[in-house]
């Protein structure tokens, strides 16, 4: 009877200790680690994640570095694009075979930025970013700024209106009105001058003056200064970064302030635009007029349009590819 209870006793001693290491968190962990690695053991060694994974390096396409160009001076960097091996096998394993619209992509950064090189003017954004964006540089021209704006919004537009400072402490109603339109306001100088030919202290002048009744109009502090008639030197360059700036320019020039027939300047400006361009304008008469049938026609090259800091930043337009046989791939598909 006594080894009867002892047999007993030990054997619910073992199913206890059994029953405490099977809950004991450490081994519950253990446990799960095995269950995952057998689980990505059996992805990897799936046909279907070896094709993503051999295909995915002809959809590769390597980040660009920004770069201190001979002509253009200062060059965004753009982020290149990679297949997501992992999620695009999520996308597809119920399907068990290839599905190309099924690809998942993501960005890669370079390495070196805009914000790594040395103080340059700058004068276009990357040439592999289907993107443009306008530089309206605001001095006069109130008339027609509503024209303008109605025409933007209409397309569901923004872009990057350059202030002069006196202008906005003389129009403060019309500078928010730029603003709460949710356009990007620049710095253009105080009172249009030839920044070239100022002393240290003048430009410093300009600049700052500018920035501070644009903060004190609608509580904002630009970060792109476009130097009036694109006069500037290295001094400008420079002391404009000292605050926080980089100066802008622009690769395509509407000529605007010559008032040209409007159709005849929209024709000239669409036989210019290419990727990354800056174009140039004012607020004026042909502008006013041609401003839609300009976007109509950028946007039928391909061209997306955005503002200044859309336009120079790394981020590419879609995550998607154009194959060599035009065949695009959408990666936000979510069939």
């Amino acid at each position: 009877m006594k080894k009867k209870v002892v047999h007993v006793s030990v054997f619910c001693i073992i199913i206890i200790l059994s029953i405490g290491a099977v809950q004991n968190p450490f081994s519950i962990n253990y446990i799960g680690d095995l269950k995952s690695e057998s689980q990505m053991v059996l992805k990897h060694q799936d046909p279907l994640y070896e094709e993503i994974s051999a295909r995915s390096e002809s959809y590769m396409e390597p980040a660009l570095d920004a770069r201190i160009d001979r002509v253009w001076k200062a060059v965004p960097g753009y982020n290149g694009l990679e297949v997501d091996v992992e999620a695009s096998y999520d996308k597809m394993k119920k399907l068990g075979v290839f599905d190309e619209s099924r690809l998942v992509f993501t960005e890669t950064s370079p390495n070196v930025h805009l914000d790594d090189l040395p103080p340059s003017g700058i004068y276009k954004g990357n040439e592999h970013k289907p993107m443009v964006t306008f530089l309206v540089n605001v001095a006069w021209g109130n008339e027609y700024l509503p024209e303008m704006l109605k025409t933007l919004k209409k397309y569901d537009l923004h872009t990057t209106f350059f202030l002069d400072g006196s202008w906005v402490k003389s129009n403060p109603s019309l500078a928010m009105m730029l603003f709460e339109e949710g356009h990007e306001i620049g710095n253009h100088a105080y009172s249009h001058p030839d920044m070239s030919k100022l002393t240290i202290a003048r430009i410093d002048e300009e600049i700052m003056k500018t920035n501070q009744v644009i903060k004190a109009t609608i509580d904002v502090t630009p970060k792109w200064f476009a130097p009036p008639s694109g006069s500037f030197n290295q001094t400008v360059v420079e002391q404009a970064a000292k605050q926080g700036m980089k100066t802008v320019l622009w690769s395509v020039d509407t000529v605007d302030w010559r008032k040209p027939n409007h159709l005849e300047m929209v024709e000239r400006v669409l036989g210019k635009v290419h990727n990354g361009a800056m174009i140039l304008m004012h607020p004026t008469e042909p502008t006013a007029k041609g401003l839609e049938s300009l976007i109509n026609g950028i946007q039928a090259k391909g061209y997306h349009i955005g503002t200044v800091s859309e336009l120079l930043s790394e981020e590419r337009i879609t995550l998607g590819v154009t194959l060599d046989d035009n065949r695009g791939i959408n990666s936000d598909n979510e069939n």
